[in-house]
């Protein structure tokens, strides 16, 4: 199966956006992106609506419950089923975070893995179960998170890469979790994006986010993307280079019109970080 194209922009694939999408997809979106547990098993009028367009257009799939850093075992009959469904509609890339939701139970938030190297070792090792009951790469997303982890003897970009690597697995760069973690955190966003593996970087995600307080910025995907998000993402094409990008807006959705000027926008960034690349090889 072909990867995403690398100039191409994605929206979050929402069920109240499915009477529009069905009515005309807009020539701007390229790909869409779904989290598999919304609908592996469903059937019905939703179930043909998203066959229907499956096989019109690229799907991604980014996980919510994998829960890669767990203390529990993984739920292998849950990625059986992850896998059918990515064979079934012709998945291109399966994400999940870099993080856990579960012990005993679900427990309904990302929360932050210890950045150790024994925590590098458990979680490899989780990744590479993974890829080989789906029979395919998958890609983890550099999470947000508010509190950190009690222990940790590395930085979350080290972190991040030791685990790519000891897992030989891709990356799902969130510019917004970049920039979400950077205040919360205080930590330079630009020298985060350097650290990144370029040839992990699968594709990328930018989202809005609620201000809680002064230094306290809560994940929500739920405004719009602020221009600091914006200018941190222009910034990531400069260092990495133009990828795949998926805008996501899970809550207080807008009519599609209005999603599509940050859609076309994130593509209008692309095609001209395309065009210096071009002035700048010719030149050379």
């Amino acid at each position: 199966m072909e990867p995403l194209r690398l100039i191409s922009v994605g929206l979050g694939f929402r069920r109240e956006l499915i009477p529009a999408l069905l009515a005309d997809v807009p020539a701007a979106i390229d790909f869409f992106e779904i989290a598999p547990e919304n609908w592996i098993d469903l059937g019905g009028i939703s179930g043909r609506r998203l066959r229907t367009l499956t096989e019109r257009y690229p799907f991604v799939c980014h996980g919510l419950s994998l829960s890669i850093g767990g203390p529990a075992p993984l739920d292998e009959v849950f990625l059986h089923k992850v896998r059918q469904f990515l064979d079934q509609h012709q998945i291109r890339l399966y994400t999940e975070h870099l993080s856990y939701c579960s012990d005993e139970g679900h427990l309904y938030d990302l929360l932050p893995i210890p950045f150790t190297e024994e925590a590098v070792k458990y979680v490899s090792a989780r990744v590479r179960r993974v890829q080989d009951i789906l029979e395919r790469r998958i890609a983890l997303e550099n999470a947000s998170f508010y509190v950190r982890a009690p222990i940790a003897d590395m930085s979350e970009a080290d972190f991040i890469r030791a685990v790519v690597t000891e897992a030989d697995c891709d990356l799902h760069l969130d510019v917004n979790n970049v920039y979400v973690n950077s205040v919360n955190h205080v930590y330079d966003p630009i020298e985060f994006i350097r650290a990144m593996p370029s040839e992990r970087i699968v594709y990328m995600h930018v989202a809005g986010h609620h201000n809680e307080s002064e230094g306290l910025i809560i994940d929500t995907h739920g405004a719009d993307v602020i221009d600091s998000v914006w200018s941190l993402l222009d910034q990531t094409y400069r260092i990495h280079g133009v990828k795949p990008t998926l805008l996501e807006r899970d809550f207080n959705i807008p009519p599609l019109d209005e999603l599509m000027r940050e859609v076309e926008r994130i593509g209008k960034m692309q095609t001209r970080h395309v065009g210096q690349s071009q002035v700048l090889r010719a030149t050379s």
